[in-house]
């Protein structure tokens, strides 16, 4: 009984966590990593559907009617209402009708396109290239917020560890003070102090209780599960890092700044488009049908299924030129505001490089601050104790490591 007492007990703990493992938990588990992947997998979809404008396009038909045979000479304007009529005008007007059918297959297919299809395939690459540029920002974003909860939680976790010791010390100095003050050996006031600066304590460590809770509370909302189930092991965080001079920054090694370049060619892959948009195409197209009717050319009618069945067979080929004259106002505006689109992502790729730098500055002076001397000493006369300042000065890297 006793053993099974303890094994239960032991599979009660949570397992604690290491920084690593809450990193790749993070990874695995939340939901804008799989929504980039997604992301990446429909881009992909669209360079494919980009190169099928490179295969022939074949249409095929099939229909059969019943309707009068009345024709007349003239001319009828473009359009889909009235239904065209062939044969010839044989001068009747009357409501007789006549079984007709057709089928038939179309093949049409582009020889050559001054460069848009091609344009068309390199802007789907560029999105996928954009896509994976964002899903490589976002892995970032995640697993820096994944660090930056878990060294909270170790930086918070110490504080409680002080500030439970504050209140010990408090404790003991308000008793103190009660016995001297009930010996009439100090005045009731220091009791009172003794027992505001309990209080005091007291605060403290709730409040410190309650900031480990809530970053237990983010690290779960990472790496999932229960936040009550979550603990970290980083006995490593307890000990300062060795000194060692700032790596240089590189702004175009940083995902954010990699993703914003990517949005810039995908809006000069889009530009390119719009230039190979105001030209003639080409078609090359063959037809092959058969047609069918009970109607004669001498005015008579066929009897019975006569018409239903296509009987007279054609096939043609041909060459087709189409260019689209008025379009060219509308491609001048687009193509005007597309590199207004180009100009403006620039400069937030110059704007995103600026800040980085800032970042960066801040974050090396932040570190450089936390190692002054008298700071340290600051921290060890503050009764934070090394654990303190350690995780403390590890959160600081972390976001340091952040900015960059």
């Amino acid at each position: 009984m006793l053993l099974l007492a303890a094994a239960s007990s032991l599979m009660a703990q949570p397992a604690a966590l290491t920084l690593a493992q809450a990193v790749d938990s993070a990874l695995k588990n939340y939901p804008s990593i799989r929504v980039s992947q997604e992301q990446i997998n429909a881009a992909a979809a669209g360079i494919q559907l980009a190169r099928t404008a490179y295969l022939p396009r074949i249409d095929a038909l099939a229909q059969a009617n019943r309707a009068t045979r009345n024709n007349v000479f003239g001319l009828l304007l473009p359009q889909s209402v009235i239904p065209s009529m062939s044969g010839p005008v044989i001068g009747s007007n009357n409501l007789g009708s006549a079984w007709g059918s057709a089928i038939g297959t179309l093949v049409t297919w582009e020889p050559f396109d001054f460069g848009l299809r091609a344009g068309n395939v390199s802007l789907a690459t560029a999105a996928r290239a954009q896509s994976e540029a964002a899903l490589q920002r976002t892995r970032y974003e995640v697993t820096v917020a994944t660090v930056d909860a878990y060294l909270t939680m170790a930086a918070a976790q110490e504080t409680v560890r002080a500030a439970q010791a504050g209140v010990e010390r408090a404790e003991i100095v308000a008793r103190t003070i009660d016995a001297l003050v009930n010996a009439q050996l100090r005045p009731g006031a220091d009791a009172s102090r003794a027992q505001a600066e309990l209080a005091a304590a007291r605060t403290e460590l709730i409040q410190a209780q309650q900031a480990v809770d809530v970053a237990r509370a983010t690290i779960a909302q990472f790496v999932g599960g229960d936040p009550a189930r979550i603990a970290i092991s980083a006995p490593a965080l307890l000990q300062l890092p060795p000194e060692r001079t700032a790596e240089p920054l590189n702004v175009a090694a940083n995902p954010i700044a990699i993703e914003q370049n990517a949005v810039v060619a995908q809006a000069e892959a889009q530009l390119h488009v719009l230039e190979r948009s105001y030209f003639p195409r080409f078609y090359l197209q063959g037809s092959a049908y058969a047609r069918g009717t009970s109607a004669e050319t001498n005015g008579n009618l066929l009897g019975g299924l006569n018409g239903l069945a296509p009987s007279v067979q054609d096939y043609a080929l041909g060459f087709t030129v189409m260019f689209p004259l008025s379009e060219l106002p509308s491609l001048r505006a687009r193509e005007s505001a597309q590199a207004s689109t180009i100009r403006a992502q620039t400069a937030r790729a110059e704007q995103i490089a600026a800040d980085l730098r800032a970042r960066w500055n801040v974050a090396a002076a932040t570190v450089q601050g936390g190692r002054a001397p008298d700071r340290r000493q600051y921290a060890d006369s503050g009764g934070s104790g090394a654990h303190g300042r350690a995780a403390s000065h590890r959160t600081l890297s972390v976001r340091s490591r952040k900015h960059r």
